[in-house]
Parts: C-alpha cells; structure tokens; sequence
C-alpha cells in the first residue's frame, strides 16, 4: 500500500525534525519526506492538517498476553486481541513482551508457537526470553537456541534471581554469545512481602515497605557481575534517585548498560495511594517525591533511555482485595503518549526531547539488539513506515470503559490528560483509525 501523510506537523527526534512535511511510504518503508518521488502514485491520502505526526510509539515494557483458556494455544498463552487493540489506539508500534510466570518463553518451540500468531496489522512484537527454565531461576535456558527463534534478550521478569551463582553463569553466557540480560533490579530478600515503598507514608498505613536498598543492592551485583564479565544488561523500571545515581555512575564508567523507567513513576508518587486505593498498587511501587524528581531529571538530561508504560491489565477481582492482597499492575499502553505530553506541559520539557523518550531511544535500545529494529522510532527515508498521528492539543478524559485494554484498572481514571491519537500506522498499513 502506498500512503500519503499530508500537511502534518511532522515531529521526528532521530532527525531533528520538528516542521510541516509530507511523508510518502511504500512497500512498507518511508520512501520520502517532503516532495514526492517521481511518478508516486498514492492508495490513499491521509489529511493531517491539524495533527502531528510521529514515529511509531516504542514500548519497553507491555504485557499482552492471556491465558490458554482464553484462547491460547500450546505455549499456555496467546496474544490478547483487546491489548493489540490498544497498543494501536495508544500509537504503539512496538512493544517489548516480558516473560509470564505461566508463559515463560524457555523452549524455542514456545516462541515459534507464540510468534506465529503474529499479524501484519498489529504493533511488532519483541519477546524477552526466560533467563532461567520456568523462571524459577535454577536452570539457565538456552539462550542460543531462543535467540535464533526470535527472543532479543533474556529476562527473569518480576521473578529474579536469588542465587548470585545463577546471574553470574547468565552473564558470563550473555557476554560470549552476544546475548543481552534484560534484568528488573530488585533483591528477592528485602523485597519479600513488600507492596509498598517503604517510608512515613507506608508505615502510616500499615503496609510492608519496600527500601530503596532493594534496588540499589540488586544494581551493585549487576554492576560488579559487569566488570567481571563485560556482559551488556538493561535495567528496566528504576524507581529510585539512589539508583539513578548508580546508573549514572555506571554510565560514566563506560559499562554496557541501558534504562528505562515507567510513566506512572515519573508522574505519581506513594501518597497518591491515598486510603488504600488498589489502583495505586504497581510494581515497582510510587515512591517519594525526591524519586520522582530524579526520575524527571535522568529522562531530561538522557541519563534513562526509555519512558516505558508498563502495561499490566489486571482484571476487577484482582483490584478488589485489599491493598496487601490486590494484584499489582495497571493499565497504560493507551496513555503513554498522552502521560509523555503531560511531562511536557507539567515540566517545561521541549516537545521532541520528550517524544524521543518513547520513539528513537527506546528504538536505539532495540536496534542494538536486533536488525529487525533497524531504524525503530524514527521517520528518515527507508526507515520502517511505523507512525501515528495525533492531536496534540486535544484533552481527553479518562474513562477506563472506554479503552481498548480488558482491564479498567489505572490510577489515572477520571483525569483529563493532553493529546489524542487519531492514527496509527504499521509497516505502511492503516492499522488503527478514528477521525482522519
């Protein structure tokens, strides 16, 4: 299909573009921007007057999977048609799946199985694979094998890894082979029974808190297993200034590391939870407001790669225990360029600074991993035709019946929040659409 963008703001971080152009694709890829190739002739023109138009959103974080009794096939789970669905209305072109404690990728045949239900007219989908057989954080998977069915790198989720002997035999792997850790630093021990940051608020509460050391214990591990190893590692979900500063130190230092941090962290913090209100129990856990400010300041100043949404529909009965007992998680694929827009209007931050966060950072993280993301989150000639378009100035309220997702649950229910997606477009097909 050949597509005509007209007359939009066209806003692509990679290239230092932020100005009126015309984008031109064919046979999947952007083919020209500005003046058409000689003799294009379009399938179809999309009007933007009005709308920016922007790289396909990259998500680093997005679980969008349901059990095998919902329609799953041999690997025990199955893409869920509502969390696509939302991926496309939120402008989401790709989306890194993290592995589920009941669907852990730790055969080939399980990616094989999974991948081959992957659409054309869905956001492209990079699976992590299981560090460990089951995550149970024993065994060491076989990473090679997993690789060339189609894993960019291995992760232990929100299981980790208790034994030291276990991560340090992955790195050491990791590091001959090529591979990458995709790790959540978060030490098992001082993490047990933990649903809440630790501090005033939650001892006021009666929670059990989880210290900012659970963090920073875990990133010192990975850091000493680094040097001794070389291996490259992602940390995803920071939550702490304690360990931003260790990032930022690690950087410095030359590691082969990279980050990113969830957008309900940069924008809440733990006395949102308010009287035990199950919308507010994530993981990692909002935490305070001197956490929150370096969170504002690593994304600013490109110390954190990535903005992620770290989408995890949790259904109603899960919400509905108490605080201690609810599920963790919520719903964010939707919001996460509306959540980016509000960093930008809360802050001051300059529009395509932000907008790199979600689009060519956490591509330039892919595309260290994998030719298949060559070009990710970006808009130059013979880049991947991934884009949205979307009204930047629209404000929306939001109304968890209304979106895409099966979950309702998100802390950010029943505020108006900047910027609409009107368009999404993936490997050059009209892939979402509402007024356009």
């Amino acid at each position: 299909m050949r597509l005509h963008i007209a007359n939009g703001r066209l806003i692509d971080p990679a290239n230092g573009v932020d100005g009126r152009h015309d984008i031109y694709t064919a046979d999947g890829r952007v083919v020209a921007v500005g003046a058409a190739p000689d003799g294009f002739q379009a399938d179809r023109v999309l009007d933007a007057d009005g709308l920016a138009v922007l790289p396909g959103l990259v998500d680093l974080s997005a679980r969008v999977l349901q059990p095998a009794g919902a329609g799953g096939v041999a690997t025990g789970a199955a893409f869920a048609p509502a969390e696509l669905r939302a991926a496309l209305a939120g402008g989401v072109t790709r989306l890194v799946l993290p592995p589920e404690p009941d669907a852990a990728l730790d055969e080939p045949g399980k990616v094989d199985a999974l991948m081959r239900q992957a659409d054309a007219g869905q956001a492209r989908i990079h699976p992590l694979g299981a560090m460990t057989v089951g995550l149970a954080g024993e065994t060491l998977a076989e990473m090679g094998l997993l690789a060339r069915a189609g894993c960019i790198a291995f992760s232990q989720g929100e299981q980790g890894v208790a034994d030291t002997r276990v991560l340090w035999g992955a790195m050491r792997y990791a590091s001959g082979s090529g591979h990458t850790l995709w790790l959540r630093p978060q030490d098992p021990w001082l993490a047990r029974g933990a649903v809440a940051a630790s501090g005033a608020y939650a001892e006021r509460l009666g929670l059990e808190g989880l210290p900012p050391e659970a963090e920073t214990v875990a990133m010192q591990t990975i850091f000493e297993l680094q040097r001794a190893t070389g291996a490259r590692v992602h940390l995803t979900r920071l939550s702490t200034a304690a360990g931003l500063a260790l990032l930022r130190a690690a950087k410095r230092e030359g590691l082969p590391v990279t980050a990113d941090v969830s957008a309900h962290n940069l924008h809440l913090t733990d006395v949102d939870i308010g009287f035990f209100d199950t919308n507010f129990h994530l993981s990692p856990p909002l935490r305070g407001q001197r956490d929150r400010d370096a969170i504002h300041a690593a994304l600013a100043d490109g110390l954190v790669d990535a903005l992620c949404s770290d989408h995890t529909p949790v259904d109603a009965r899960g919400k509905a225990a108490p605080f201690p007992a609810s599920a963790p998680g919520a719903t964010a694929l939707e919001l996460l360029l509306s959540l980016t827009l509000k960093w930008v209007r809360d802050r001051r931050q300059p529009v395509v600074d932000a907008l790199a966060r979600v689009t060519s950072g956490p591509g330039a993280v892919l595309a260290r991993l994998t030719p298949d993301a060559a070009q990710a989150g970006q808009l130059g000639v013979g880049a991947p035709a991934d884009l949205c378009l979307a009204d930047l100035d629209a404000e929306w309220l939001v109304m968890p019946a209304a979106l895409q997702s099966r979950s309702v649950s998100t802390p950010f229910a029943g505020m108006m929040l900047p910027g609409r997606v009107r368009a999404t477009v993936v490997g050059g097909r009209l892939a979402w659409e509402t007024s356009v």
